[in-house]
């Protein structure tokens, strides 16, 4: 689904501002004036609406209340905040599987979206035992890869990816943009076992920002490494917004 910018006149707004009476506080008020917009369909998921400058030119308002109102409805989770782009309709948070390992880009795909990743670097790094994602499995050359996944233009996953040489020797030749690291390994070194990791964390200042999230914002952490018959192939953080993203699985036993 493309993101698309909802394009509206201001008189119109202010028209249906006008129209919520004055019973509720101004900032409740643009909530509803935005929920009205979302649920009546006429602003869609993945839709980008008006800026706040637009919101302050159109209501009269200060930028203050324009600012709270869209903090609560991204905190409700109806909309999405990116740092630097705007503001979009959600889609819902995306839901990624807890007890396996599966391809980013599919479960967009099969969610009806588009999937893009930007590629921050891709390099190999002499490292040292006892390093605080490979531990003691790996030391010597390896190589790492920082990469940013997009659902429909929106960060839903930072990718930092430690890789053995040994398992995978032509990693760093690999266009990202065109397959993911998950697609590659699985070719080169089938899984075999997987380790997950799930935790609350506060990502580092880059990390937001190269997620578009305020520095505040809580997020989740998948500690990942797989191994194929050869041994250890990857140890990766998975950083997902919290606002945006969710983990689910499902467990039980056979019927007696």
């Amino acid at each position: 689904m493309p993101v698309v910018a909802i394009e509206v006149a201001d008189a119109e707004l202010a028209a249906l501002y006008g129209e919520l009476g004055t019973e509720f506080a101004a900032y409740e008020r643009v909530k509803q004036l935005i929920m009205a917009q979302i649920k009546g369909g006429r602003w869609s998921a993945g839709e980008q609406i008006p800026s706040e400058n637009q919101l302050v030119a159109a209501l009269g308002l200060s930028r203050m209340t324009i600012n709270r109102a869209l903090r609560d409805l991204t905190a409700d989770g109806a909309l999405t905040r990116v740092m630097g782009v705007g503001t979009f309709v959600a889609a819902g948070k995306a839901t990624s599987p807890l007890f396996e390992v599966r391809n980013i880009a599919d479960e967009i795909a099969r969610r009806g979206h588009r999937h893009r990743t930007e590629v921050v670097f891709v390099r190999a790094e002499q490292i040292d035992e006892g390093h605080p994602i490979l531990g003691n499995d790996l030391s010597g050359t390896v190589f790492h890869s920082l990469l940013v996944h997009r659902e429909d233009e929106v960060p839903i996953q930072l990718e930092d990816r430690y890789v053995n040489p040994a398992q995978a020797p032509d990693y760093l030749a690999q266009d990202f943009t065109a397959v993911t690291p998950n697609t590659y390994l699985s070719e080169v070194a089938p899984l075999l076992r997987g380790e997950h990791v799930v935790e609350a964390v506060r990502a580092s200042q880059d990390e937001c920002a190269l997620l578009g999230i305020a520095r505040d914002e809580p997020c989740l952490l998948i500690r990942r490494r797989t191994w194929s018959s050869g041994g250890l192939v990857s140890a990766a953080r998975l950083i997902h917004p919290g606002s945006r993203n969710r983990l689910e699985g499902t467990f039980g036993t056979e019927p007696g």
